[in-house]
């Protein structure tokens, strides 16, 4: 399963309740686009709802980002990134350096939109909460990349996983640049750290 086939899967679902119809539409609008870029009437619009019932849902567009970058965890970090390294490799160092075969062909799709989690972390002020629960769900990828580390018997799982995830995100801001190989060579560099890596 790739981002597109996740987005399509929303669009030609539509939930049938009011919440369900906001997130979905912030969900489309927030990934393709961007916290800061997409107001309150055009997540209205899309999903057809009164603004009188998004406030009474959320309250604010602070608590819709909130509940899109939970949904995001769930369907790209979860559902769609680690569900698919899995079940790409069997083995843990396998399965780390499958990551950017995986990223390889996401940015290769039409519609790569880039890490959500990295793109509202920077378009948010110092100390807010929204900025807070992005680094919050980043270093949930990084738990996995420590999981897998500690599987594969590397040293210093915690340090191995910051490291991967240099590269990560590196590699995605990279592709946003227009270097659509960028997750390859990260791949490349990963192999080096890993031929490196203490050993516990």
């Amino acid at each position: 399963m790739d981002s597109v086939r996740i987005t399509a899967r929303r669009d030609e679902t539509e939930p049938a309740g009011a919440r369900e119809r906001i997130l979905a539409a912030a969900y489309t609008l927030f990934s393709q686009h961007g916290v800061a870029a997409v107001g309150i009437d055009s997540i209205i619009a899309r999903s057809g709802t009164a603004k009188m019932s998004l406030y009474r849902h959320f309250g604010s567009k602070d608590e819709l980002v909130l509940a899109f970058l939970r949904q995001r965890e769930q369907e790209w970090t979860r559902s769609w990134l680690e569900a698919t390294v899995m079940a790409r490799a069997t083995e843990p160092e396998a399965r780390l350096l499958a990551i950017f075969d995986v990223f390889h062909e996401w940015f290769q799709t039409d519609d790569f939109e880039g890490c959500s989690f990295i793109n509202v972390l920077l378009q948010s002020p110092q100390a807010s909460v929204i900025r807070e629960a992005a680094a919050g769900h980043l270093a949930e990828i990084r738990t996995i990349l420590a999981r897998l580390a500690g599987e594969a018997g590397l040293a210093e799982p915690d340090r191995f996983a910051r490291t991967w995830h240099f590269l990560m995100k590196g590699c995605i801001v990279t592709a946003q640049e227009g270097h659509r190989s960028a997750a390859l060579e990260a791949q490349q560099a990963g192999q080096l750290i890993l031929d490196s890596w203490s050993r516990q």
